[in-house]
């Protein structure tokens, strides 16, 4: 390594560079002219992208619901058809009065 590498070139540094660097970009933006429409075209793309995205979640929503309501209705059917332990015996009936005093 020299003195040279060490030391650097006068009119250099980061006051220099950054200096440099904010004229370019300050003429590349003086340079740049947005169409007459450019908002209102913006604006309407991001309004499509919105519409859509809330489409999409009410599709999805509705399709989780509905197989949620298939799933619960499937299970449900699935059921056996013949008394359980817990209804068996006397007045199991909806029917069958109560065990105790008749009035």
């Amino acid at each position: 390594m020299t003195h040279r590498d060490v030391t650097g070139s006068r009119g250099t540094g980061p006051d220099r560079t950054e200096r440099e660097l904010r004229e370019a970009l300050s003429a590349l933006a003086d340079g740049v002219r947005a169409a007459p429409d450019a908002y209102r075209t913006a604006r309407g793309e991001w309004l499509r992208r919105e519409r859509r995205r809330r489409l999409v979640l009410a599709v999805l929503v509705m399709v989780v619901f509905a197989l949620a309501t298939l799933i619960g209705l499937w299970v449900l059917n699935q059921a056996p058809a013949d008394p359980g332990v817990i209804f068996s015996g006397p007045g199991s009936a909806a029917g069958d009065p109560l065990p105790g005093p008749n009035p």
